[in-house]
C-alpha cells in the first residue's frame, strides 16, 4: 500500500506501462497512463537517478500518442513542454531523448523546418555526448529531411547506416517507425522496389516484436509505393517518358487500394485520426483516378470534419485542397 501511494514509485510504472500501450498502437490507455504519470511528476522528487527522466517519458509519450490520436497541435505543445523540461534538467542522455522525439513529431506533422532544426541538434548533442542509440536515431531523422530537399542518394546512404547503428546497439523499439522513413525516402527518389523490400521487412517485423503504432502508415506507404512502381513499368512499356506524357496514368492497382484499404482499417481500430487522416486522401486519390470521385468525397470529408486543431498542418491542408479541387 505504501508503494502504490508513493509517486516516486509509480510514476516509472506509468510511463512504461504507457510506452508499450503506445508502441502496440493502443493509443487511449497508452495516453491515460502516461497523463496520470504526469500528474505524478516533480523534478524536486524525480531527480535524473535513472537513465532518463521520468518527466520527460511522460511528456515525450503524450505527445506521440496525441498526434497518431489526431490532435497534432496539443502533440506540438506538449513536444515544447518536454524540451523545456529536458533544457532546464541539464540532464544530457534526456535531452538527446527528447530533441529526437520533437524532431519526429515535427516530421510527422511535416513541418519540415522545425524537424530539421531540431534533428541538427540532437545529432550534435549524440556526437558530442557519445549516445550511440540515439545518435543512430537522429542519423535517419536528418537523413530523411536530406532526401526531402533533394540530396538522394548522400542522405539515402545516411539513413541506412543509422539504420544498421540501431540494430547494432540491440534497439528494437522504434525500428518499424525508421524503417518507414527509409521507404519513405526511396519513394521520394523514386525507387519504389527498394521501397517495398523495405516495407516487407518492416510489416515482418510488426508481427515478431507487436510495434504496431505506425502499422497504418506502413500499409499506406505499400500502396503508395505500388502505385509508382505500377507507373514506371508502364511508362516503360509504352515509352511514355516525356513530360506531356507524365499526367497519363496506367489503370488503377487492385494491390494499392488493397493496401490502402487496410491502412483505414487498422487506423480506425487504432482510433488513430491521424494516420487515417493520411490513408483517406490516398485511397481518395486514387478512388478519384478511377473516377470514383463521388466516394472519394466523402471519403475524405468524414475524417476531415472530426478534426478540430492542425489546420495549419500539411496534412489538413492537402485534404482540404483535394476537397476544393473535387467541388469545382
Amino acid at each position: 500500500v505504501e508503494d502504490q501511494q508513493d509517486p516516486v514509485r509509480r510514476l516509472p510504472v506509468h510511463w512504461a506501462l504507457g510506452q508499450v500501450l503506445f508502441h502496440r498502437g493502443q493509443f487511449v490507455p497508452a495516453l491515460a497512463q502516461v497523463e496520470h504519470g504526469l500528474t505524478l511528476y516533480s523534478p524536486d522528487l524525480h531527480q535524473t537517478r535513472a537513465l532518463q527522466d521520468s518527466g520527460v517519458m511522460c511528456f515525450a509519450y503524450a505527445a506521440l500518442t496525441r498526434l497518431c490520436l489526431g490532435y497534432p497541435d496539443h502533440a506540438l505543445q506538449t513536444a515544447q513542454q518536454m524540451l523545456t523540461l529536458a533544457r532546464t534538467l541539464g540532464h544530457r542522455f534526456s535531452l538527446a531523448f527528447a530533441l529526437n522525439i520533437a524532431a519526429t513529431v515535427s516530421l510527422i506533422r511535416r513541418d519540415w523546418q522545425h524537424a530539421t532544426t531540431l534533428g541538427m541538434e540532437a545529432l550534435e548533442l549524440c556526437q558530442e555526448q557519445g549516445f550511440p542509440v540515439w545518435l543512430a536515431y537522429a542519423q535517419i531523422l536528418v537523413g530523411w529531411l536530406g532526401v526531402r530537399q533533394g540530396r538522394g542518394e548522400e542522405h539515402l546512404a545516411q539513413m541506412l547506416q543509422g539504420v544498421s547503428a540501431w540494430q547494432a546497439t540491440g534497439a528494437e523499439a522504434s525500428r518499424t517507425f525508421l524503417l518507414s522513413l527509409v521507404a519513405g525516402a526511396y519513394e521520394r527518389s523514386g525507387q519504389p522496389i527498394r521501397g517495398l523490400q523495405i516495407l516487407e521487412d518492416a510489416l515482418a517485423l510488426t508481427q515478431t516484436n507487436e510495434e504496431q503504432y505506425c502499422l497504418a502508415e506502413l500499409w499506406r506507404l505499400k500502396g503508395a509505393l505500388t502505385l509508382q512502381r505500377e507507373t514506371r513499368d508502364w511508362r516503360l512499356e509504352t515509352g511514355s517518358l516525356s513530360s506531356q506524357a507524365s499526367s497519363l496514368k496506367p489503370q488503377a492497382s487492385s494491390e494499392a487500394e488493397a493496401c490502402f484499404l487496410k491502412a483505414l482499417e487498422i487506423a480506425r481500430n487504432q482510433q488513430a485520426k491521424g494516420w487515417e487522416l493520411r490513408a483517406s486522401l490516398s485511397l481518395g486519390r486514387l478512388w478519384a483516378q478511377q473516377g470514383k470521385h463521388q466516394e472519394a468525397q466523402q471519403l475524405v470529408s468524414a475524417i476531415l470534419v472530426w478534426f478540430t486543431e492542425g489546420f495549419d498542418t500539411a496534412d489538413v491542408r492537402e485534404a482540404q485542397r483535394f476537397l476544393a479541387t473535387r467541388s469545382t
